[in-house]
């Protein structure tokens, strides 16, 4: 069984630069289809797939280079042949975690009709009886494993089969015989701290006292309380030294594997929730504490999160403690698979869609930064989500998203919302492309010349859209052209409704005239462009008048606010 293998793929992007991971699998064909394609496509300069083998003692990687493709290394290694010796040859392999990953995809239907998990099958006496006894599943699962092992290796199905069967066949002899003799701890009779302590200077302690704690949870009914079992063996372990590491890292086995699964996971944070809520709450569960201090401070976040149950509280605190970091860690690359797969967060509600998309990165960048204690890399978080940003930017997410009944000024604010939350220079710039389109269109020029506001209110949002335009993260040469069409249609408005005109020669106090027609100029009241400098113009004719200078003079507050302005003015010019 390939539990201790798996292949590496690594990429060069140019001759000379530094190779960088780009696929880990236990599937050596995929590896090097993976390879082939990347290179054949020109995205790479060179590719190499490694084997690396786990060697049980050191708990060290072997690595062997089995394909070299495109620009080769500054110096060569020699080659080293792979071998086709058999991948598991004790039962003590098969108690490794990528054996135990392999056995639960093997017989995931038979473990979830017992409500078990692969930790359990391996260590309690009663779960391989039945397994045994029903022949054909696990006959089955040999065979699933045999036929891909076999033709990846060069090897006959029949010879690899009969290596599994004898494999299975002394695990479950040696299990068996260890329980009849009474080899197997009894950790409720005997308290699982003393159990620990007797068994830690055993060779085979970990194998023991997991056999103890899958006895001792086997009589829960659901998933959360098997949870709950395992945090209650948690809480009576030893306090320090070997005995309390071994504790928890058997603990933890079983722990992973439960989590690891959709209905384990779906019993401690909840059922029928969408992927973003469930995405969220195993956020939450992997890093509690920066999750909830964002919480405190952003209400978006907060109202995505869903609450944790009891169970999962207490689960939170265990995880964040530095005894399940690999659970946790677990959890956190689950979250990141799955925000780059093709499933909707929320699949009905696209507004939604954002808004949890946003809070996941808000709460996923904190736990990735928080210290010691980060669940990922921050480069990982990133990538995850320019990834997840690639289907908000397309053509029908965009329809989805914008729906039919907004005006023209509601699907720019709109877009400019999704310009603003996506990430990866190719997303902002097809989002841009969305928000340059529907500004450039008749319909917007239409709704602000002729739509039923006062010019002055029109101007206004015309202002907040331009301004808006330049804080989504655009190249400048994308938003730039959107501010410029923004500011023709605010010249045309003005233009319609000769609102400088109006405004330089009404009947308010000279003082004020000249602070709206500032406010203008600035771009605060009307956008940059043809409106602003017909403002600018009238309002330095106006500062300089005699009737001006002596309405300011009566109000030394607002000739401070002038002031203002005119350096404001003075510095976009």
């Amino acid at each position: 069984m390939s539990g201790q293998v798996h292949y590496e793929l690594f990429t060069k992007r140019a001759p000379g630069a530094s190779w960088s991971l780009a696929l880990a699998t236990e599937n050596r064909t995929q590896a090097i289809a993976t390879a082939e394609e990347m290179m054949k496509a020109g995205k790479v300069a060179a590719v190499k797939v490694t084997k690396e083998t786990l060697d049980p003692e050191t708990r060290e990687f072997a690595s062997v280079s089995i394909l070299n493709l495109g620009a080769p290394d500054a110096a060569k290694k020699k080659p080293v042949k792979e071998s086709n010796d058999p991948l598991c040859v004790s039962p003590q392999d098969l108690y490794t975690v990528h054996a135990r990953e392999r056995i639960g995809r093997l017989l995931e239907g038979w473990l979830e009709r017992k409500n078990a998990t692969p930790f359990e099958l391996l260590h309690r006496a009663d779960l391989v009886e039945e397994l045994e006894a029903s022949g054909t599943d696990l006959q089955h699962a040999i065979q699933k494993i045999a036929i891909p092992e076999a033709q990846a290796r060069g090897l006959s199905v029949h010879e690899l089969m009969r290596t599994f069967q004898g494999l299975a066949e002394r695990a479950i002899e040696r299990l068996l015989k260890d329980f009849r003799k009474g080899n197997l701890p009894d950790v409720d009779k005997e308290g699982f701290a003393r159990a620990a302590e007797r068994v830690s200077k055993e060779p085979e302690r970990a194998y023991l006292l997991g056999a103890g704690v899958a006895v001792s949870i086997a009589p829960a009914k659901t998933w959360s309380d098997k949870i709950a079992r395992l945090l209650d063996l948690a809480d009576a372990a030893p306090v320090t030294g070997p005995p309390r590491a071994l504790a928890l890292m058997v603990i933890e086995q079983p722990l992973a594997e439960i989590l690891g699964s959709r209905t384990g996971l779906d019993d401690v944070i909840g059922k029928d929730l969408d992927l973003g809520a469930r995405l969220a709450a195993m956020t939450r569960l992997a890093a509690v504490e920066p999750v909830e201090a964002v919480m405190r401070i952003e209400p978006s976040v907060a109202r995505v999160m869903p609450p944790l149950s009891e169970a999962a509280q207490r689960l939170a605190h265990w995880l964040s403690t530095e005894d399940f970091q690999s659970v946790r860690s677990a959890i956190a690359k689950r979250v990141v698979r799955e925000l780059t797969g093709p499933r909707r967060l929320r699949p009905t509600d696209a507004q939604g869609e954002i808004e949890v998309m946003r809070a996941l990165a808000m709460a996923l960048t904190a736990a990735a930064g928080a210290g010691a204690a980060a669940i990922l890399p921050l480069d990982d978080v990133t990538e995850a989500f320019t990834t997840r940003s690639r289907m908000l930017v397309t053509g029908d997410f965009v329809e989805s998203y914008l729906g039919r009944e907004r005006s023209a000024r509601e699907e720019t604010e709109a877009l400019m919302w999704l310009v603003e939350n996506v990430i990866g220079g190719a997303n902002k710039r097809q989002a841009a492309r969305y928000l340059a389109a529907g500004i450039a269109a008749l319909r917007f020029e239409k709704e602000f010349r002729f739509g039923p506001d006062s010019a002055s209110t029109k101007l206004h949002h015309l202002a907040q859209l331009q301004k808006a335009a330049a804080r989504g993260g655009l190249a400048q040469e994308d938003y730039v052209p959107i501010q410029v069409k923004i500011g023709d249609v605010g010249g045309m408005v003005e233009a319609d409704a000769k609102l400088v005109t109006a405004l330089s020669r009404g009947a308010s106090p000279p003082a004020q005239r000249l602070m709206l027609l500032l406010q203008m100029a600035v771009g605060e009241a009307a956008p940059m462009g043809p409106a602003a400098d017909r403002a600018k113009s009238e309002a330095l004719r106006l500062v300089r008048s005699d009737e001006v200078r002596a309405d300011l003079a009566k109000t030394p507050e607002r000739m401070g606010l002038v002031r203002d302005l005119i350096q404001k003015l003075n510095v976009a010019a």
